[in-house]
């Protein structure tokens, strides 16, 4: 199962530890704790609520159906991180996400994205008293060999009401303010707008020319997407008509997938797939997003559009993941193939506490040119990292996924 170690901890990079061994007295002070799935994980997401603390969902990435899915918490007595809830689900999630719901005021619901997006009510202890859901709906639940009350599936939306065929969900964001919007994304170039109270499409956008990727809400009515067009776009759902080209992979401004993307003779750069899209909750002027098979991250200010703040360029291996930092407005983590998790202060090029002048300035150029910006701590796991997420409500903590292995780092 899940221990506590003292082994392997952030790297203090600014003295000079470049690997993620033993940061010294930064070492002491952190504290990792391991899960260690059945098979490969993908998907996974902090819980948010405050009662709740430590759970998270994880799934897996498998050929065969059906996959499975697991929530799992913590067990602060005993260092171990131990499974409290499984259940099936055919195809591999793209993502999981728990309803943002810090005060617990409503269910206590996890979304998951595949062919379509489903929403799971998790059993609460009154319906072990035979409140439990009917077993029809009920996915198979048995925890270390005790049966659980079954989780609920409250719905299954697809978006695609004239065929019974559906565009893959690449991704999907709930929407922090106004927890009723769940907003996804498609392969078919879409992106859908659901009330899951109401269980019914809001809106539905053709968003981009190719492949939609990701989403990220940038407040209740307004969010963002990249995809394999190479662009990010934002979108206002109050004129749902236009939208806005933050950035296009292929443009002069900074580039998107390097000297290999380039068009042949003369003519202009062709675009590269961005594959995520992080925005910047504390800083909503900011976002990064991911270039596909490229080790660069690419830092945007909305009110500048085009030319990056600044591109991170410190990972050996392409970028898969990305989390700002949800009670500061100025870090960022990155990770990725290079088996590394790195935590970057971008402070000095114009975003956070000092983000009033010209967030797009000189200075921040010529730093991004020059590639000059490293990270504060960087963390080595055992294998390729494919899932990064910071925990809302609880910021010191920072959860990984490699292989078959969930990691909680406390940062």
């Amino acid at each position: 199962m899940g221990g506590g170690g003292d082994g392997d901890a952030w790297a203090d990079q600014e003295q000079g530890n470049g690997g993620g061994g033993g940061g010294g007295g930064e070492a002491k002070r952190s504290e990792i704790y391991t899960y260690e799935a059945g098979w490969h994980i993908y998907a996974m997401n902090w819980s948010v609520r405050r009662d709740k603390k430590y759970r998270l969902a994880i799934a897996s990435l498998l050929e065969q159906v059906p996959n499975r899915v697991e929530v799992v918490q913590l067990d602060e007595a005993s260092g171990d991180i131990a499974p409290v809830l499984a259940f099936d689900h055919q195809y591999p999630p793209t993502k999981t996400m728990f309803i943002p719901d810090p005060h617990a005021l409503r269910p206590d619901l996890l979304a998951t994205s595949a062919d379509h997006l489903r929403i799971w009510r998790i059993p609460s202890a009154d319906d072990a008293d035979g409140d439990a859901p009917s077993a029809n709906n009920s996915g198979s639940v048995r925890c270390n060999g005790a049966p659980q009350p079954g989780v609920e599936l409250r719905c299954e939306l697809n978006g695609n009401r004239n065929s019974d065929y559906c565009g893959p969900l690449t991704s999907f964001d709930w929407n922090d303010a106004d927890p009723r919007r769940i907003g996804t994304s498609s392969i078919d170039t879409t992106c859908t707008i659901w009330d899951v109270e109401r269980e019914a499409v809001d809106t539905q956008l053709i968003a981009h020319d190719k492949e939609v990727y990701d989403i990220a809400w940038g407040g209740a009515g307004v969010f963002a997407s990249v995809s394999a067009d190479g662009s990010v776009r934002v979108f206002d759902l109050r004129d749902k008509e236009h939208s806005t080209i933050i950035y296009e992979s292929g443009s002069g401004g900074g580039g998107g997938g390097g000297s290999n993307s380039g068009a042949g003779d003369g003519g202009a750069a062709s675009p590269t797939p961005l594959v995520r899209l992080g925005w910047n909750k504390q800083d909503p002027r900011y976002m990064a997003t991911i270039i596909m098979d490229s080790p660069k991250v690419v830092v945007l200010d909305i009110r500048y559009p085009t030319l990056p703040v600044v591109e991170l360029h410190r990972h050996h291996a392409p970028v898969n993941a990305i989390a700002w930092a949800p009670h500061s407005s100025c870090h960022i983590c990155t990770a990725g193939d290079d088996m590394q998790a790195l935590i970057w202060d971008l402070s000095s090029m114009g975003t956070g506490s000092n983000g009033g002048n010209n967030g797009n300035g000189n200075a921040a150029a010529a730093a991004a040119a020059e590639g000059g910006l490293d990270p504060i701590l960087a963390y080595t796991a055992g294998a390729e990292i494919e899932q990064l997420q910071w925990s809302a409500t609880q910021p010191d903590w920072v959860a990984i996924a490699f292989a078959n292995k969930l990691q909680i780092l406390r940062v």
